[in-house]
């Protein structure tokens, strides 16, 4: 019988979990990023060409979504995580009704997109319960839909972010061994010293992975932002739907889901390298 090597051996038992991935997500992707060069494009019959990348570039309403859909990412990820860390440690202590606040904090996992969309616009929206509740009292809701900031966008994103995230953090904060914990306030340290200075290193690729995560589908939204964003700029996945698949511009919805994955993996290298810094400092204290 024939003794396979280690490499082999390795390789055959990664096959089943790395085919899948490359055949459901490598060669999707592959196909996208030649179909937005001209190769293999449907209904494109000309050669290599970086026409679609300059029409993409050199439309105003293209660019200017672009930076709106990074905008309409890095805004609820942030917002999302500075509400979702505390949170996660809120919950791992007990406390009289933490099973009941535990299941209402992931009601918003079940609701979709848009009918969170629809909440915000129903409560905040001129007219909206919001507004006439305040009314009486003499005060005006500032406009939160269809604003220039994106305010109510953001708000419906963070709604069904925050949950997610804290589902993902809450792991890794429960998965630090406990007598870690107890040695540092043992030693001295402080609540908050013991947060930022053991729990918070320790649960990075939990936080990590939660918050790359959000931010890669906040650059792909699009019923949250098309119902409650501004008239312009609209983000660019809302441009590559209405302005190149409802057109059959093959070539230009690759470009555009090409370059929202560009930056996605941008800020993920970018993420890794700050939170290995990070760690490194950690260690080096």
């Amino acid at each position: 019988m024939t003794r396979l090597s280690v490499p082999m051996t390795a390789a055959i038992l990664l096959l089943p979990g790395a085919g899948y991935l490359a055949l459901l997500f490598g060669l999707p992707l592959v196909l996208a990023v030649l179909a937005s060069f001209g190769v293999l494009t449907r209904g494109y019959d000309g050669g290599p060409t970086l026409a679609f990348y300059a029409e993409l570039f050199g439309t105003r309403a293209y660019v200017d979504g672009l930076v709106f859909s990074t905008y309409l990412a890095l805004v609820p990820t942030a917002v999302s995580l500075m509400i979702s860390v505390p949170l996660a440690v809120l919950l791992a202590q007990s406390f009289p009704g933490r099973r009941l606040f535990t299941a209402l904090n992931k009601v918003p996992l079940v609701v979709p997109g848009i009918v969170a969309a629809f909440i915000v616009m129903t409560l905040f929206d001129r007219g909206g319960t919001a507004a006439r509740v305040l009314a009486p009292l003499g005060l005006d809701l500032p406009k939160l839909v269809r604003d220039d900031w994106a305010i109510g966008a953001v708000m419906a994103t963070v709604w069904k972010t925050v949950p997610f995230m804290t589902l993902i953090v809450g792991g890794a904060m429960a998965s630090i061994n406990r007598d870690v914990v107890l040695a540092a306030r043992t030693l001295g340290a402080g609540p908050v010293a013991t947060f930022w200075q053991i729990q918070i290193p320790l649960a990075l690729p939990g936080i990590t992975a939660a918050t790359l995560l959000s931010f890669i589908g906040g650059m792909g939204a699009f019923a949250v932002p098309n119902l409650l964003g501004p008239v312009y700029p609209l983000p660019l996945s809302v441009h590559m739907y209405v302005n190149a698949f409802e057109r059959a511009n093959w070539g230009l919805v690759a470009a555009m889901g090409t370059t929202l994955s560009a930056i996605s993996c941008v800020v993920l290298l970018a993420y890794y390298r700050v939170t290995r810094g990070l760690r490194a400092a950690g260690g080096a204290r």
